[in-house]
């Protein structure tokens, strides 16, 4: 589970932040094109933020990917002090609890902004993803901490299927105010607040 690793961090700057956690599926069945084109996404992503001076002062980006087993590949952190990685997919589908690690660490961050003084807009998570989840996840229970986070505006959760993956399947994952999206390289750095300023 998310651990507060932030407390002897300090802050780059104090503009406002935005905690974006992107929740990636690296399952078996992202094989071949599912994977390519998220490694794709990832890339457009990193440099679409990074042309806009606000955007890269204030977004700071979380990556949690799963597969068998959940890992949070990078801290949050603004984009100029990591690169995007190249992505290997490989073994089952651990979506659900992947989501709820990303729900923590959005917690987690929030905290350490009060404690240092950043305000910050509200935090978006993305998951991206081909389909179903392992059938011993507890989706019900996601889908409550999901439409409770929403509905108490404490998170924006967007849901998008890559390649291959069934808008079905995605759509049992998402808050119903948000319908799944299909990834399409990342096209979504204009819902950020601070790109609407």
């Amino acid at each position: 589970m998310a651990q507060n690793d932030f407390v002897a961090e300090t802050p780059d700057n104090f503009e406002q932040k935005c905690l974006c956690v992107l929740v990636l599926d690296v399952s078996g069945s992202m094989v071949g094109e599912p994977i390519a084109e998220l490694n794709r996404g990832l890339q457009a992503f990193y440099y679409q933020i990074m042309k806009d001076e606000t955007a890269a002062e204030r977004l700071e980006v979380c990556l949690i990917t799963f597969e068998s087993k959940i890992r949070c590949i990078q801290e949050p952190a603004l984009l100029r002090h990591f690169q995007m990685p190249n992505l290997q997919a490989g073994g089952s589908t651990r979506l659900a609890e992947a989501v709820k690690e990303a729900i923590i660490k959005v917690n987690y961050r929030k905290i350490w902004y009060r404690k240092t003084g950043q305000p910050y807009y509200r935090p978006f998570i993305f998951l991206f993803t081909d389909g179903d989840a392992d059938a011993d996840q507890d989706m019900e229970q996601l889908m409550f901490d999901i439409n409770q986070g929403v509905n108490e505006k404490k998170i924006y959760l967007f849901s998008n299927w890559c390649a291959g993956g069934q808008y079905g399947d995605v759509a049992l994952h998402c808050p119903s105010q948000h319908p799944p999206n299909e990834a399409n390289g990342f096209e979504f750095c204009g819902i950020f607040p601070m790109a609407q300023q």
